[in-house]
């Protein structure tokens, strides 16, 4: 069988670490992690549905898989998701979506934004809810990296860690205000990228001096001094306004010495108006770019947020990620990688012009369409 993408995917889960005790193994880790695959493409959520469903569809999983001791129970698929090395899974994705798409992350967009588990916390043990960050390359729709961090406050810490796994030459990285930090920006710049970053009140009086810098110079109105750009939507009876505002003046900034590469500031302003009632809304950024590309900060900026609805929101509408309780060691990390894989699979299938959530009830019903969306034929194969 030729090695594809997707075809690559179930070789690497062969390769995965076994973190169970050598012996006493009944059912093999690839079998596991495929069945639970397809099982969450189909709209399963819980280790009980999983089981149901891999027993459902025993006889159809052994045309392409070994199943050797059967149909694991329940207990045993969350067990084996508990104790599966999460640093060794996110590799071998990463090594699968590289084939996938069939490039890397340089000179890509890049937004770095985190999502909280919701239902992962545990008050019994006192455990919080687990917070995923998450590269999410906007030219290709998809998750490069991720990473768990204890809170939202953790992200300055884990950012970096991030950054390691991706190729940021000439790509522009993104993040919100609280990944604005010094260290970053340096990280960022070491590995030949680019940045944007959103000022709050986190970094002194940065964020004070450049709006103080920036609105006085859109007030004077003098278009030398700065590059301008504007976008009008129409949709759904809203209009959204957007404005940006660049410059390339940053010599005077106290802090200019302290952030790598800096050599623009930035002001975009939105302007909502639904049902004649109008909202504004400016914002302040700092940017590696140059100051006389208003137009490319501006649709940098823009496209940072739809990181929420492309990713965040179809895991919590289409995935029902918020509701699920699964918690247990690694098991919650781990299980929102399956969901990454399959939100990717179904993502990447051009075979049907349907929404994610019906092509995952027709992955439910259909195993001919499941077999597409893996990327094979049912038929064993020594190879795979």
């Amino acid at each position: 069988m030729e090695d594809s993408a997707h075809t690559l995917l179930l070789r690497l889960f062969r390769d995965m670490p076994d973190q169970r005790v050598p012996g006493k193994v009944v059912h093999q880790l690839h079998d596991i992690l495929v069945i639970t695959v397809c099982a969450v493409i189909g709209g399963l959520e819980h280790w009980t549905q999983i089981q149901d469903f891999a027993k459902a569809n025993q006889d159809w999983f052994k045309t392409f898989l070994d199943l050797p001791g059967g149909i694991p129970s329940h207990d045993t698929f969350g067990k084996v998701f508990s104790v599966l090395n999460p640093d060794a899974f996110e590799l071998r994705i990463q090594q699968w979506i590289h084939c996938l798409v069939g490039s890397s992350t340089q000179q890509k967009h890049i937004a770095i934004d985190g999502k909280t588990l919701r239902k992962s916390f545990d008050t019994a043990s006192g455990k919080a809810a687990i917070h995923m960050l998450n590269a999410y390359v906007y030219e290709n729709h998809a998750v490069f990296g991720q990473l768990k961090v204890d809170s939202k406050t953790n992200e300055i810490t884990a950012i970096p860690k991030l950054l390691e796994m991706l190729e940021l030459k000439e790509a522009t990285v993104t993040i919100d205000a609280m990944g604005c930090q010094k260290e970053i920006a340096q990280k960022i710049i070491d590995k030949q990228g680019h940045y944007v970053f959103s000022l709050k009140g986190n970094q002194g009086t940065l964020q004070e001096e450049v709006r103080t810098f920036m609105d006085d110079r859109i007030a004077a109105g003098s278009s030398s001094s700065y590059d301008y750009y504007e976008a009008t939507e129409k949709s759904h009876g809203r209009i959204e306004i957007r404005k940006c505002w660049t410059c390339g003046d940053v010599a005077w900034l106290s802090q200019k010495q302290q952030w790598a590469g800096l050599s623009c500031l930035a002001a975009v302003e939105c302007t909502r108006i639904i049902n004649e009632k109008r909202s504004t809304e400016r914002r302040y950024f700092i940017s590696s770019h140059s100051g006389r590309q208003a137009q490319k900060i501006a649709t940098l900026v823009r496209n940072h947020w739809r990181v929420e609805n492309e990713l965040h929101w179809t895991l919590d509408v289409c995935f029902n990620e918020d509701q699920c309780r699964v918690r247990t060691e690694n098991a919650a990390e781990n299980l929102s990688r399956i969901r990454r894989i399959s939100l990717i699979l179904l993502k990447n299938d051009k075979t049907c012009k349907l929404g994610i959530k019906s092509k995952r009830a027709k992955a439910g019903y259909d195993r001919n369409y499941m077999l597409t969306l893996l990327g094979f034929t049912a038929q064993k194969d020594e190879n795979q």
